[in-house]
């Protein structure tokens, strides 16, 4: 492989106080030649070169003097969707051929930076990837890109301050010396997806050891100035870099066009220098022609920015006032007073008189507090906040929201958990919800951005401290009592203890069980909980009793519904009870309960298809027994 040397390194080009003008956008160009936007771009290194070569080519034609390898979704997560994940490294090196030749070809002196964008998966606490296979990842990815020979490593587009420093803690351990830029990427309130600020990024990047520290993509230019000032303004000795969109993308004729033109933006190459950005470039959006505009102007000694820079990116003051009294259901808890709840699933409508009358029901046979299901199997149902609030208003009762992480991102999680604060919520459940496939609407999103125990995290640990995931004020604190999901017979046991201590450090306050047909499996369960822990589950739980009532409600549970078993005698019974199978239902479900009492503080009594008649007869026996 023939390498391009630079008269210096890029090391030492940072030093220069001349601004490094970087490229724009690869993907813009290459949709815009008619490839589709989700088009395995990084495998057009190998099966289509001319194509990549020839828009390295036209970007050094402009003027860059940092060419990025079209290699910004080439690691193993992001390359598995096209069936390429066992091609890392023939992806990444390819596209610093393709860079290399393109360089060597337009005889400039230039340099390549290797691009590594996110993982593709979100990180533990909040996703599924441990952070350990996430820095794998990117190591991957990071040798091959370091042994083609690049002069630096761009990590950008990334929205996970943590995730971008686990990707610098693999460049430093697999490529040490090379040069690494770290961009973040900000909503339109100028923090990141995950809440953090501008100063709050820098401060943390630099500190991870980043060689240049900027902002990418995000909105235009105007809001980059924004976030670029306020890491100036934190880090003042660390070197900037800023590469914003085109403005804000439409969709025109299937295509996606940017509003911010080529004139516009070589202003704007001036204002970011003068706020002392080393690296300036484009992200989506731009093409050749705005930088070759950002090249006639930064080089035109008489040129100066005529944009004030403005800055409305100051941090709140943090509301230190002390929070409410726990919930009713709180107080029951700490107290050991035996807690009874029945599920209610909201309506299709936004007529909520039934529910409320068999809420009443459920409360004048002695239930202390109602859980509200979020739709359940994936069908659609009225919001169960809106179901809630009405409950509450109506009858005065406390409620349980049942809150899934399914179908919701960091921003709408914060933000469903502040408004249900709002209306006066103060319980919920948190877990992973149905799968949108199984519902009916299955081509909906499914996508989440924590995991279960993660929000337990998040509710628990900030918000209960008046913070945000990432460590902003919200003001007044919030007060929720948070349950989590619990399999008292699960397959694994060891696997379920795990997962239930792993809940009760987050700080979940309770629990609900799924059903229990079979006793004896929860005094297996909590006796493996103890050896394993070296203690007893301190975790109040309410157990999970359904009232069967036919022998095809039975079957169906027992054949269809993962962690649901039913004993050959309950069947029996069920069977044997012919036209009476609701009745017997209620009473095995009685007798399950007062079996089960000893090792639970509540009952979670979960009536199937609204037969709250049925339920109404459970939570009596209980009083009646108790």
């Amino acid at each position: 492989m023939t390498h391009h040397t630079s008269r210096r390194s890029f090391a030492e080009r940072l030093k220069d106080p001349a601004p490094l003008l970087a490229d724009g956008a690869m993907g813009t160009m290459l949709h815009g030649s008619g490839l589709p936007i989700d088009a395995a771009f990084d495998q057009l290194n190998i099966t289509q070169p001319d194509v990549i070569r020839a828009v390295h080519a036209q970007y050094l034609q402009a003027g860059a003097e940092l060419i990025e390898t079209n290699t910004f979704g080439a690691n193993r997560i992001k390359l598995a969707e096209y069936g390429l994940e066992d091609q890392v490294a023939r992806i990444n090196q390819a596209g610093v051929q393709r860079a290399r030749e393109a360089l060597d070809a337009s005889g400039r002196e230039a340099y390549i930076a290797g691009s590594v964008g996110p993982l593709g998966m979100g990180l533990q606490p909040y996703g599924r990837l441990k952070p350990e296979d996430g820095v794998a990842i990117f190591s991957e990815q990071i040798s091959a890109l370091a042994e083609a020979g690049v002069d630096a490593l761009i990590f950008e587009t990334f929205t996970d301050l943590g995730e971008l420093k686990l990707g610098i803690e693999a460049a430093r351990s697999v490529a040490p010396g090379l040069p690494i830029i770290t961009e973040m990427t900000f909503t339109a309130d100028d923090r990141t997806i995950y809440g953090y600020l501008p100063g709050r990024v820098a401060r943390e990047l630099s500190e991870a050891g980043a060689d240049v520290i900027g902002v990418n993509c995000s909105g235009g230019p105007s809001q980059i100035s924004r976030v670029l000032a306020a890491m100036r303004e934190s880090t003042p000795h660390a070197r900037l870099s800023a590469m914003p969109n085109a403005g804000f993308p439409q969709s025109v004729g299937g295509r996606m066009m940017y509003a911010a033109t080529v004139e516009y933006f070589a202003d704007y190459a001036l204002t970011f220098r003068e706020l002392g950005a080393q690296v300036i470039g484009g992200c989506c959006g731009t093409t050749p022609a705005h930088i070759a505009a950002m090249r006639a102007a930064l080089d035109d000694p008489s040129r100066r920015p005529h944009i004030e820079i403005a800055s409305d990116a100051d941090e709140d003051e943090r509301d230190m006032s002390a929070p409410e009294r726990p919930s009713e259901l709180a107080h029951m808890l700490a107290t050991g007073q035996f807690a009874i709840s029945v599920e209610m699933t909201p309506p299709r409508g936004h007529n909520f008189d039934k529910m409320v009358a068999s809420a009443r029901l459920l409360l004048d046979a002695g239930a202390n507090v109602l859980n509200v299901a979020d739709s359940p199997t994936a069908r659609m149902r009225v919001s169960p906040w809106a179901a809630c609030h009405a409950l509450e208003q109506a009858l005065g009762v406390e409620t349980i929201l049942h809150f899934p992480t399914r179908g919701r991102n960091m921003l709408r999680i914060q933000s469903d958990l502040l408004g249900a604060h709002a209306l006066g919520l103060r319980n919920i459940f948190v877990c992973m919800g149905d799968p949108t496939r199984i519902g009916d609407y299955p081509e909906a999103n499914d996508n989440y951005d924590i995991v279960p125990t993660g929000l337990i995290k998040l509710s628990k640990q900030r918000l209960n401290a008046g913070l945000d995931q990432a460590g902003n004020s919200i003001g007044q604190p919030t007060s929720f009592t948070v349950g989590c999901a619990l399999n008292l017979a699960p397959d694994d046991l060891d696997k379920e203890v795990e997962l239930t201590r792993k809940k009760l450090e987050n700080g979940a306050d309770f629990a609900l069980a799924q059903p229990v047909f079979e006793p004896h499996k929860a005094e297996i369960f909590l006796e493996r909980y103890q050896q394993v822990t070296g203690s007893a589950l301190k975790l109040p739980v309410l157990v999970g009793v359904m009232p069967l009532y036919s022998m095809k409600h039975a079957q169906f549970l027992h054949n269809e519904v993962p962690g649901i078993s039913i004993p050959d005698a309950i069947m029996r019974r069920i069977e044997d009870a012919g036209e009476d199978a609701a009745q017997e239902g209620v009473r095995v479900a009685q007798e399950l309960l007062l079996a089960l009492k000893p090792f639970a503080q509540g009952a979670y009594i979960i009536p199937s298809y609204g037969r709250y008649n049925l339920a109404a007869q459970v939570v009596e026996a209980v009083h009646v027994k108790a």
